[in-house]
Formats: structure tokens, C-alpha cells, sequence
């Protein structure tokens, strides 16, 4: 009797805020990622087509999403070297038969039944296992040969393994998240000054590469996109144009001009675009919103769990998020240069929208060993 009682006492509600401010962010997605793609869907024969996949994903998403609300985000530590490896894995898949050039890029991975992105699985999957890594050295993370140097070669292998697909945005990406996961385990501050110079060479080598022009192409278009608004500055202006035209209350759902072969995967990497064009400065400040609110919930969960390695892997989880959507805002507000990344939770894209509806599920499961109110 006694045991059934804690057993119900010990039971807690997850997040409701933040389980339904990622809902609301899907839903749009999928409204969205449909009023979007119609122009290429059309002309695929098939008005349809985006809509039913997004459809798909998502109802697989939040199937994954639930699965991980409920399961144990403790036993993610048990078996965080075998989800890395797995992770580092499928990205190896690439450069066998199996991989599938699109675009210029080989980034996908198709197994007949199933194309998918590894890039998204290497993400959650180096999460968990730096998460792992320094909650078991909390009182090494400032030492140079136990903490630093360990800790950048799992990050160094993990940015390494996406920088072979040719996604520098992507490895930009993850590489901020797992900086800031060592940074909040308590890594020394002289060893962030020395990262982030490190960092910055790289990148500049990334982009000045005689193998990679493109990049600085993208590069000096985005000091002036009007100036070659034909070629390089194509998307950035074409991308202004939307926001732009959009207004205060927009065009209307549907309406948008520029998803008509002007901006290029407008359902994807510049779907951001096609909302403040159709539904104006206040749809897209409502999106904003909507990631503020799930930003904020995922902060409070990684402030208030007593366990370190919630605590990190909420952290890494959120971080996530908060740089996947500062860079795809950035790219289409032109305050970047130019790069394909998707806006979570909101852009087409399986298994993008899987792996982020999983990580929320997760974070759905730490803020049940929270103390603080849920609601």
C-alpha cells in the first residue's frame, strides 16, 4: 500500500507549456510548409505531395515525442556511447552505395524504404554523449588533459564527421551547441578564449578555401546582396522581398508571391520568409514568440533539475534550438550570408522534424524530475 502510494506521489506532470508551444510551432509548420510548396508540388502533379509527407513526419514525430516523454531520460546516460557511435555510423553511410547526392551535397542516406539526414541524428546523438562525458568529470571539466582536451576531440569528432557532408552551416551549428553545454558543465574561461579563436581561424579557412568559392561568394554577397541581386545576392534579396511586402498583417495565407520559383525551397530553408510575407510582421513575431516560449521553458527545466547530466543534456537540447533558429532568422533577414538550414519544428524535412520532436520529448521527461510547477 505504502509503496504504490510513493509510487503515485513520485509521479509528476511534464511541461504542458512547453508540450503545447511545440505543438502550436508544428501545426503552423505544417500550414505553412503547404502554402509553401504548392507551386513545386504542382508541378509535381501533385498539390498535395508536401503536405501529405510533412503530415507524415509529424504524426511520427509526435509518436517519438510521447515515446521519450515517458521513457526514463537516465538510462539515455546508460547507453549514451552506443547512441553515439550509432550516430557517428549513420553518417559514415554516406560515402558508401548507400549515399545520395542532391543538390551538389551528399547528405542523405537513402535505404529504399527511407531517405534521411544523418546530420540530424550526429546532433542529438554527440548531445547525449558530451551530456555523459562531463557530468561523469564535473570536478575535471577545468583541467587541460581531463576535461579540455577530451571534450573537444568528442566535439572536434562530431563537427568533423558534418563538415565531410559539406555542411558548414550545420557544423557551425552543433559546434556552438556543444561549446555551450561545456561551457555551463564549467569548462576554464582561457580555454573558451583559445576555442573561439580556434574556431574563428577555421571558419575563415572554411570560407576563404579555393575548394569551397562558393562560400566566399556567399560571403561578399552578403555585405551587399543588391549589388549582384541577379546571382550571388539572388536569395537575399528575393528572400527581403518577402519580408518586405509582407507588412503588419501580410498578404494573406496562400498568397505569397515569392514562393512562385523566386526564393528556392521556400519550404524549407527560407520558409521563414514565406510567413512574414503571408501572414505579415505579426505571424512571424507570433512564431518568434512561440520559440521564446519554448527557449524560456527549456532554460527553467536546465536551471531547476538536480541531476547534472539532465541538466547538461536539457542545456544541449535547448542550445540546439536556439542556434538552428537565430541562424535560419539571420540567413533570411539577410544578417548572415546565404546557408541552407531549416527553422525546427516549422520547416519540411522528416528527419529533421523526428529528431527535434524526440530531443523535446526528452526534455518533456527531465521536466518531470523538476521540483518547480510544470504548468
Amino acid at each position: 500500500m505504502s509503496s504504490r502510494k510513493k509510487k503515485k506521489v513520485s509521479k509528476k506532470a511534464s511541461d504542458f507549456t512547453l508540450l503545447l508551444s511545440t505543438l502550436i510551432l508544428v501545426f503552423i509548420g505544417i500550414i505553412m510548409v503547404f502554402s509553401s510548396s504548392w507551386p513545386e508540388a504542382i508541378r509535381m502533379n501533385d498539390g498535395y505531395f508536401f503536405l501529405k509527407r510533412q503530415i507524415i513526419f509529424a504524426t511520427i514525430g509526435i509518436i517519438a515525442m510521447l515515446f521519450f516523454m515517458n521513457f526514463d531520460y537516465r538510462y539515455l546516460k546508460k547507453f549514451s556511447k552506443l547512441i553515439y557511435l550509432v550516430s557517428l555510423f549513420t553518417g559514415l553511410l554516406i560515402f558508401t552505395p548507400l549515399g545520395l547526392e542532391l543538390k551538389g551535397a551528399r547528405r542523405w542516406v537513402n535505404l529504399g524504404f527511407i531517405t534521411f539526414m544523418p546530420s540530424d541524428i550526429i546532433k542529438i546523438g554527440s548531445i547525449i554523449f558530451l551530456s555523459d562525458f562531463l557530468s561523469k568529470r564535473k570536478n575535471e571539466v577545468k583541467g587541460l588533459r581531463k576535461g579540455t582536451i577530451p571534450a573537444m576531440l568528442i566535439i572536434g569528432l562530431s563537427c568533423g564527421m558534418i563538415y565531410l557532408q559539406r555542411s558548414l552551416s550545420v557544423t557551425v551549428t552543433l559546434a556552438m551547441t556543444l561549446m555551450i553545454i561545456f561551457f555551463v558543465a564549467g569548462m576554464k574561461l582561457s580555454h573558451l578564449f583559445a576555442m573561439i579563436v580556434a574556431g574563428a581561424l577555421g571558419l575563415f579557412y572554411a570560407i576563404t578555401d579555393e575548394d569551397h568559392a562558393y562560400r566566399m561568394r556567399r560571403w561578399t554577397a552578403f555585405l551587399d546582396p543588391f549589388a549582384d541581386k541577379t546571382d550571388s545576392g539572388w536569395q537575399a534579396v528575393q528572400s527581403l522581398y518577402a519580408l518586405g511586402s509582407g507588412g503588419l498583417f501580410g498578404l494573406g495565407l496562400g498568397k505569397s508571391r515569392q514562393k512562385f520559383f523566386y526564393i528556392p525551397e521556400p519550404y524549407n530553408d527560407f520558409i521563414f520568409s514565406i510567413i512574414g510575407e503571408e501572414l505579415g510582421f505579426l505571424g512571424a513575431l507570433t512564431v518568434i514568440l512561440l520559440f521564446i516560449v519554448v527557449i524560456w521553458r527549456g532554460i527553467r527545466i536546465a536551471l531547476n533539475i538536480d541531476d547534472l547530466f539532465g541538466c547538461l543534456l536539457a542545456t544541449g537540447i535547448v542550445g540546439l534550438i536556439i542556434v538552428q533558429t537565430l541562424i535560419h532568422i539571420a540567413v533570411v533577414t539577410s544578417s548572415m550570408p546565404t546557408t541552407g538550414i531549416p527553422l525546427p519544428f516549422v520547416s519540411y524535412g522528416g528527419t529533421s522534424l523526428v529528431v527535434y520532436l524526440s530531443s523535446i520529448g526528452i526534455l518533456l521527461n527531465i521536466s518531470r524530475y523538476v521540483k518547480t510547477d510544470r504548468s
